[in-house]
């Protein structure tokens, strides 16, 4: 019997593609309908990250541009079917500032440039941080999209069109310029009970709420895909989509679960930890523990917490690296095997630790001001400085979620790891142990999986995508492409 017996096809069973902006590497993959099913394929892989300038950090778009679209011309030729669908999802709060005609005036900043801890000092002078979190209910972080704009308003930037990275590839290849919202609440710039752009915040920023694009859910078509790409066959009547854009709200959306009995943890350069709930929590007491509330597919809503990550390790990794030591994340983790637990644990969210550069001593000024033994940092003691790391880790998570039990009354059961981060072993069992939660390693490429399910979702039912009707059909699909 044919595996394809009972399986669900689109009416359209030409391929899609999901492009996954990561801060250390972009992704594009292929999904094609077979005879036999769905098959998902990585395409292309480039290599992304942080480059210093003059000015500060910032993200090579041109390099991301280039690396994507080699992806998306492999795509098209593996698809003699054609391409039905293109969406692009990323990572958060950084964005392209525009010129009249669209395009990019300078390369985007990075989020972890330093400018953005001045900005908010300056700005919380006339705006409180306690007012900014009742307004939009999401997390305190100089990170986010509203310091880094106030950042280039103190410099003395001419205001500009901007737009995040995701959406700008889209409108870069046709799509209409918009701000999709699972990216927009990132911004620290929503609105939570309007779901709209907060004009007070505009205004106490000096900020022109004009220069903000229309706000559009997760699973909107934009249009067809036009410019040099529409030459190449398979990118004929190609609809561009806005998947759910933050790639956190994208790997939520891959995970293959029903009920109210589980957790998440997102785990790459950061670790979102936390549940989905159907509204957004914002009592003084989530305020006070500093939980995030950001727009999910479907209209649900990512009730987390931002913890420090994988950067920390990848961080003592290059630091190692330029010493001519890389032994790789396996070899690394099996050293850290028989190595005791540490007395004393790194606050993981320390501001310094999410900085850039010179990891391992940063990591030992904290053990320093704690009064605790400082470990080696050169190669040779590598097992201990990760071990130290991923015992932080799991502690944190621990700490973390006992809150969300706390905050949401859920009866957490299960933890759900996706992301690449849900491939270190050691840390699984450790989180396991530090929790008492049964943890499933999801999809490393949950954040695609969850693109792929909402641009099938959005073409193939005609429900509004802010309907728990489409909520259905992503889950739906995302069983579908998972099994």
């Amino acid at each position: 019997m044919s595996r394809a017996v009972g399986l669900r096809f689109p009416k359209d069973r030409r391929a899609s593609i999901a492009v996954d902006l990561g801060a250390e590497s972009c992704r594009v993959s292929l999904l094609r309908w077979t005879d036999e099913g769905p098959k998902v394929q990585l395409v292309h892989r480039c290599s992304n990250g942080p480059v210093r300038r003059e000015d500060g950090l910032h993200w090579p778009l041109d390099q991301i541009v280039e690396g994507v679209e080699e992806g998306l011309r492999r795509c098209a030729e593996l698809a003699p079917e054609g391409v039905r669908s293109i969406a692009v999802d990323g990572w958060a709060v950084d964005y392209v500032r525009l010129n009249e005609d669209g395009t990019p005036i300078a390369e985007p900043f990075c989020y972890r440039d330093e400018r953005n801890v001045r900005a908010a000092e300056e700005l919380h002078k006339k705006i409180s941080p306690d007012r900014m979190r009742e307004i939009t209910g999401i997390q305190q972080l100089t990170i986010n999209t509203l310091y880094q704009l106030y950042a280039d308003r103190e410099a003395g930037y001419v205001p500009a069109r901007w737009v995040n990275l995701p959406e700008y590839m889209l409108a870069r290849w046709g799509a209409e310029l918009v701000a999709e919202f699972t990216n927009a609440t990132h911004t620290q710039l929503i609105d939570l009970r309007t779901r709209k752009w907060s004009e007070e915040i505009f205004r106490e920023a000096g900020l022109n709420i004009k220069m903000a694009s229309r706000i559009v859910p997760p699973g909107t078509k934009l249009g067809k895909l036009c410019g040099p790409l529409q030459q190449l066959a398979a990118f004929q009547n190609t609809e561009l989509i806005a998947p759910a854009c933050h790639d956190t709200a994208s790997a939520i959306a891959g995970i293959p679960a029903l009920g109210d009995d589980w957790a998440y943890i997102s785990s790459g350069t950061w670790s979102l930890v936390g549940a989905l709930t159907s509204r957004p929590i914002n009592s003084s007491e989530v305020r006070a523990d500093n939980f995030t509330n950001l727009g999910a597919a479907g209209s649900a809503n990512c009730f987390h917490k931002n913890v420090n990550g994988m950067w920390l390790l990848k961080q003592c990794e290059s630091s190692w690296a330029a010493q001519g030591f890389e032994p790789g994340i396996a070899e690394l983790l099996r050293a850290c095997e028989g190595i005791a637990a540490p007395a004393t644990l790194l606050d993981v969210d320390d501001p310094d630790l999410l900085l850039f550069g010179e990891m391992p001593q940063r990591i030992n000024r904290q053990l320093l001001a704690k009064d605790a033994k400082p470990l080696d940092e050169s190669p040779a003691g590598a097992p201990e400085m990760v071990s130290l790391i991923l015992h932080s880790l799991a502690a944190r998570y621990a700490e973390v979620l006992s809150r969300v039990r706390k905050h949401t009354g859920k009866n957490l059961r299960r933890l759900f790891i996706v992301g690449g981060g849900s491939q270190n072993t050691l840390l699984n069992r450790l989180t396991a142990e530090a929790t008492g939660l049964e943890v499933c390693c999801g999809s490393m490429e949950s954040s695609t999986l969850g693109n792929f399910a909402i641009q099938i979702a959005a073409l193939e039912t005609t429900c509004s995508p802010e309907s728990k009707d489409f909520a259905a059909e992503i889950y739906d699909w995302v069983n579908r492409l998972s099994s």
